[in-house]
């Protein structure tokens, strides 16, 4: 097929769009399906090795802001199509330009946050990296060390110059893939305990007014901090020291239990450095909760050291003990899952210093029923401690069939999308149905799904009943409408904990999320919210899209 050739209208059409027309026309043809999505990203690798982007002189590069930022801008289209060993050769260049350039920036100018998006970049390149399971030649490895060359060279310049370095992030997961791909390779770390420790201490008159429930062998909070957002520039990227920072004003609070991914970037590294970092007393009441999620076929058979590596891989990463280890897979017809989650139940009895409890990611009532029944069998345990999906008001499937499946074998939810990515909130009442792939309205990929959902489960007129709804009821307990999204959810007995959303070092809402705990529904609160959310609404969303995590197997 000719890839240049539509007919003249078309194409008439397509030259006149406005780009962000264009841009939106882009998308809505790429969600169509992977046929459509695999055609627009091997078209622009195509042309983007037709006519790769140059290297420009340091004084070019950092001669303007604009500069810089269409620089990036060029890289981020390498990796993003997966021309991912280039765009490392490209982030190189721009990081040895730093010194050559001798640029100066000050604490939050518009330099320094773009040296920081430059740092989220380099992150997301070489998580593309450790994805697309490369063979660890020689070429690669050189490559590697190149690019840790041109940051420590750069963290040099910082130290003598008296700057912020703003590359922690990309050092910690650049070491990393060394040691992920390289085991036996000889290089000096740079060793994350060196960095100083954090003074903080937990306040307990606010930890007080938390709600707890037992999760595996440890009592945690009803919120969770969710890193969901570090997997993705588009949230806003911030440097190691800002996320640090955030990071202690949740745990100052009490919100100790974070949730995290193998493939949510840097999380876990990030997580492990800031919390082998803290005061003893406050390390022991971290919990780190993060995911061992399997997209594809695996290689070769289920051993008890293919499990172990795996565990031991993500302890690694966090510098110590997986508090909660989740398990998501790609197949429920490909029953090596049940094999998989015997040995990791396993693991938490011989090796409890790497891993205190299992969970399930995404998983359905029936195979989450079929699970239970299978560990039970084989080890005389339940095993499995919780389940994450996704729980709203909008999306309460959960209700249907998952519910009492938690109740009789005594499993708890942890949920995402209690918010339907911000949607549950004042910010939208009132608010005419967005476009969502308007750049005015600047959605991101996350919003752009649940407005999908929201569609899917009424109309924007339904959503805009159910946020007045909302409203009437916290003016009525003096808190805010996500507030009363959130303790809806955490109503439900089945539930443990909400995941929220935290974009560290960009934004917080901390102190807003906390006042979910200050106020409790009444039975008439509940039927009100009932009355307009579930219904027809729910049970229609769940013949259209299937039980929890359908979604995500095709």
């Amino acid at each position: 097929m000719m890839s240049g050739h539509v007919n003249m209208m078309d194409d008439v059409l397509i030259s006149q769009l406005p780009t962000p027309l264009l841009r939106s026309a882009l998308r809505a043809l790429v969600s169509q399906g992977s046929a459509a999505q695999k055609t627009f990203v091997e078209h622009v690798r195509a042309r983007l090795r037709e006519s790769t982007p140059a290297f420009p002189p340091a004084r070019d590069l950092f001669k303007d802001q604009a500069s810089s930022a269409a620089y990036l801008s060029s890289t981020r289209c390498l990796f993003s199509s997966k021309m991912v060993q280039d765009s490392l050769l490209h982030l190189a260049h721009f990081l040895r330009c730093i010194p050559e350039a001798k640029i100066r920036w000050n604490s939050n100018d518009a330099l320094e946050l773009t040296l920081e998006k430059a740092c989220g970049d380099i992150v997301q390149a070489v998580q593309a990296l450790k994805e697309s399971r490369p063979e660890p030649t020689l070429d690669l490895e050189n490559l590697l060390r190149r690019l840790r060359s041109a940051l420590t060279a750069c963290q040099s310049y910082c130290y003598s110059n008296n700057l912020s370095y703003p590359f922690t992030r990309s050092l910690l997961q650049l070491e990393d893939v060394l040691a992920l791909l390289y085991p036996s390779s000889t290089f000096k770390h740079l060793n994350s305990t060196t960095n100083p420790r954090i003074d903080i201490s937990i306040d307990s008159s606010v930890a007080a007014k938390l709600e707890y429930f037992q999760l595996g062998p440890a009592k945690v909070p009803r919120l969770f901090n969710g890193l969901w957002q570090m997997s993705s520039p588009a949230w806003g990227s911030a440097s190691s020291t800002k996320q640090n920072a955030a990071l202690c004003e949740l745990v100052r609070r009490g919100l100790v239990a974070t949730d995290m991914a193998d493939h949510y970037g840097d999380a876990e590294l990030m997580y492990g450095s800031f919390r082998n970092r803290l005061p003893e007393e406050v390390g022991r009441t971290v919990f780190a909760g993060t995911k061992w999620c399997v997209f594809r076929p695996l290689d070769g058979p289920v051993t008890t050291d293919f499990v172990l590596a795996a565990v031991k891989e993500r302890s690694r990463r966090l510098g110590g003990r997986v508090e909660l280890l989740q398990f998501h897979w790609f197949d429920y017809n490909a029953k090596e899952y049940l094999i998989i989650l015997e040995k990791l139940v396993g693991l938490t009895k011989s090796h409890p210093h790497l891993v205190s409890a299992i969970g399930l990611c995404n998983f359905d009532a029936e195979h989450t029923q079929e699970a239970c029944e299978y560990l039970i069998a084989k080890t005389g345990n339940v095993g499995v401690v919780s389940n994450q999906v996704q729980y709203s008001l909008i999306d309460s499937r959960p209700k249907i069939k998952m519910a009492s499946v938690c109740e009789k074998y005594g499993i708890r939810l942890l949920t995402y999308g209690s918010f339907c990515g911000g949607f549950l909130s004042e910010k939208w009442l009132g608010v005419k149905s967005p476009d969502v792939y308007s750049e005015a309205v600047a959605l991101t990929p996350s919003q752009r799904k649940y407005f999908d959902m929201i569609m899917t489960w009424g109309s924007w007129s339904d959503l805009q009943h159910l946020l007045q709804t909302l409203k009437s009821i916290a003016d009525t307990h003096g808190v805010e409408l996500t507030n009363v999204a959130t303790r809806w959810v955490l109503d439900n007995p089945e539930v443990g904990a909400v995941i929220v959303g935290t974009r560290l070092g960009v934004s917080s809402n901390a102190d807003s999320n906390l006042k979910v705990f200050s106020f409790k529904l009444t039975p008439e609160d509940t039927a009100r919210i009932d009355a307009v959310a579930l219904g027809a609404h729910l049970q229609g969303l769940y013949d259209k899209i299937g039980d929890c995590g359908h979604e995500y197997r095709h």
